[in-house]
């Protein structure tokens, strides 16, 4: 079997996750445009960083921006600056070098997905369950965004990782005379850099399971040969240098936003994301699809076995943490995200075992196919909306993804799933390749920043400025330039009398108030290019209009 020889070493296994990590992340990666609003603001912020050289403070044009740490914009920089020394042209308005970070934290995880694996299960079953995590849907989106999440998982896996080992050797009553400093050194380290990149977030999901294996098994006894003082000593000392930096910035400012601003207000339904308790639950089958079903069918042996060293460990990385997300009013898809391993590693310790249920959760095999023919129907109609194109060239991959989600249905069998899993990650690839790879890529009107920015690169004078009006999306300013004007309509009208080579880009919802102030300083303008698209973010029709000044009478 291609598996089997694939996972016959570990640097076969690697290289196969490898080699599958590129297939599933990559369409689309350097294609798709600049997504509103994160990814944006990240990008935005991390080019302002590099063209100012100031690498302590983080803002977004001349407002700070405090929700995050600095280790994201520092990643993102550094891949700017080394796409740029190679020779890129215009690199900095290049969106793919800013979702680099979040590329190499998708492909690492899933590698620590692996390494980690192997403190459970074979080394067949640790591949099994690193590409469970590398082909499900939720990675596959945040592997080709320019934010936080990917990295986070990176560091969250590392972390529970090194802690499961030092933790089986305990429960297995090893005792070294001296304890290796591999594993710590990992834990305290990845706990520094996942502090760096989102706040203490990790610390909920290690401080979480560390208290239920205290509950559980009462005893932490096991946790000094984590070396917690020198540990400690070393994550501070990669942390504090830039928080003390920022304080002596900025003064308690960045710790009210992120802190008090942007955590804690999560506890409410912060920016209209409310949601009730289990919602996480019902969008884990697609947003771990196509390992969902697979988890679900292993989920009456997993707790069956809950008392078992290692069952007990991945359930206390799992389950404390995701009822908090559950309770919290605030949701989006990607916060479970960093459990997702745990997951995938119970899942594959089931498969190993051969113990998945043989109730009707085994009808769960259908959601297989499911996906793909609703996933394709989906892209298709929305694509016709947005285009008014059905883009043909997707269906054949869309139809043979249909085909291996029907293969793995049919296929299964409790002693063989891992064939019909195989079967429907070839599906999630191909599904990956036609919505990611072909259709949103000619997606224009859902990109207008784009089809602007590439207006003003066509103009003749030097140096163009611009003005927004009405369309204030941070891909805008992305796009064009970081001294676009953010204003209104009788703000636009004002700025394009104030100099040559001025451009006016005003929503048609705020064309009067331009027309009118125009009218009122005698501004003359050249009839308007004009772009038509989609706000994605506010899930309306924009039309923006381009105005270029012709003096004042």
């Amino acid at each position: 079997m291609a598996f089997e020889f694939a996972t016959a070493s570990h640097p076969r296994a690697v290289l196969f996750l490898l080699l599958c990590c590129l297939v599933l992340f990559l369409p689309g990666f350097f294609t798709i445009p600049p997504i509103d609003r994160d990814e944006v603001r990240f990008a935005q912020a991390t080019k302002q960083m590099v063209e100012s050289g100031d690498y302590v403070d983080i803002r977004f044009q001349d407002d700070v921006r405090y929700k995050k740490p600095v280790g994201i914009y520092w990643l993102q920089a550094a891949s700017l600056k080394t796409v740029a020394a190679l020779g890129l042209p215009r690199a900095q308005v290049r969106i793919w070098v800013y979702r680099m970070p979040s590329l190499i934290g998708a492909i690492g995880a899933v590698l620590l997905t692996y390494w980690t694996a192997l403190a459970f299960v074979t080394r067949q079953g640790a591949a099994l369950a690193a590409l469970m995590l590398a082909s499900c849907v939720l990675l596959g989106g945040e592997a080709r965004l320019a934010k936080t999440d990917a990295m986070l998982l990176f560091t969250v896996t590392a972390a529970m990782g090194a802690m499961a080992r030092v933790y089986l050797s305990w429960q297995r009553g090893e005792d070294p005379a001296h304890p290796p400093w591999g594993p710590p050194a990992i834990f305290w380290t990845a706990l520094a850099v996942g502090i760096l990149i989102k706040g203490p977030l990790i610390l909920m999901f290690v401080g979480l399971a560390m208290v239920a294996l205290a509950v559980l098994d009462r005893s932490a006894a096991w946790f000094l040969r984590m070396r917690p003082v020198w540990g400690l000593m070393w994550m501070l000392v990669l942390v504090l240098p830039w928080f003390v930096l920022i304080f002596l910035r900025a003064g308690d400012t960045f710790f009210a936003d992120s802190v008090g601003g942007d955590m804690l207000s999560k506890l409410g339904a912060q920016e209209s994301h409310g949601a009730p308790p289990g919602l996480y639950l019902l969008l884990f089958w697609v947003t771990f699809w196509p390992a969902a079903p697979l988890a679900g069918m292993a989920a009456p042996a997993v707790w069956r076995a809950r008392r078992e060293p290692g069952a007990q460990f991945l359930l206390a990385w799992l389950i404390p943490s995701w009822i908090v997300f559950e309770a919290v009013l605030t949701k989006l898809p990607h916060y479970v995200l960093p459990l997702y391993p745990a997951i995938a590693i119970l899942t594959a310790g089931a498969l190993e075992r051969r113990v998945l249920s043989r109730s009707w959760l085994v009808r769960g095999a259908a959601w297989w196919f499911a996906i793909p023919a609703l996933g394709a129907v989906l892209v298709t109609a929305g694509a016709i909306k947005l285009i008014h194109q059905p883009v043909f060239p997707a269906w054949p991959l869309f139809a043979v993804a249909m085909v291996f989600g029907l293969v793995a249905w049919w296929l299964f069998e409790e002693s063989r799933a891992e064939r019909s899993l195989l079967n429907a990650v070839i599906a999630a690839a191909l599904l990956a390749g036609g919505t990611y790879g072909v259709v949103v890529p000619r997606l224009t009107t859902m990109f207008p920043s784009q089809e602007v920015a590439r207006a003003l690169r066509n103009v003749t004078c030097v140096g163009p400025k611009a003005a927004a009006a009405g369309y204030l999306e941070p891909s805008l300013v992305f796009m064009t330039d970081t001294s676009t004007l953010l204003t209104d309509g009788s703000g636009a009208a004002d700025f394009l009398g104030q100099g040559s080579c001025r451009f006016a880009l005003v929503e048609q919802r705020s064309e009067r108030a331009f027309v009118q102030r125009a009218e009122a300083i005698g501004l003359r303008y050249e009839a308007p290019v004009r772009v038509e698209g989609y706000n994605i973010s506010q899930g309306k029709a924009v039309s923006i209009a381009i105005f270029r000044s012709e003096g004042t009478e």
